[in-house]
């Protein structure tokens, strides 16, 4: 991920589609982290650096074609998580805890939907 070839795959749109799309197959952890991440990204606060970071990571989490494909049942989106989790891990200072808040309702929201 360090030539950021994924940061081309980054759009809102795709991020929110995703996401809402395959809530229930990724899973609530990788779900948290992705919106976490999101939500710093989105920050004015955060650096441009932290963001390319986020949008490469976030760019993996959408695009078509990765590593373990995401249709694969039970690991298809344990690849993911592991971008994810790296990402977080890389921008950690920049992820405040009002970002784990919107994180959690957004997630409150959607797996009641999906219950």
């Amino acid at each position: 991920m360090s030539d950021n070839k994924y940061l081309d795959e980054f759009s809102d749109d795709g991020f929110w589609t995703k996401a809402r799309n395959f809530a229930q197959k990724a899973g609530y952890d990788v779900l948290e982290n992705a919106l976490k991440l999101y939500y710093s990204a989105t920050d004015d606060d955060t650096p441009k650096w932290a963001k390319t970071t986020i949008f490469a990571a976030l760019g993996y989490f959408i695009a078509p074609i990765d590593a373990i494909p995401d249709l694969t049942p039970a690991v298809g989106f344990s690849d993911d998580l592991g971008v994810l989790a790296a990402a977080a891990a890389a921008v950690v200072m920049h992820v405040k805890a009002e970002h784990g808040e919107k994180a959690g309702e957004k997630l409150d929201q959607w797996f009641k939907k999906l219950n």
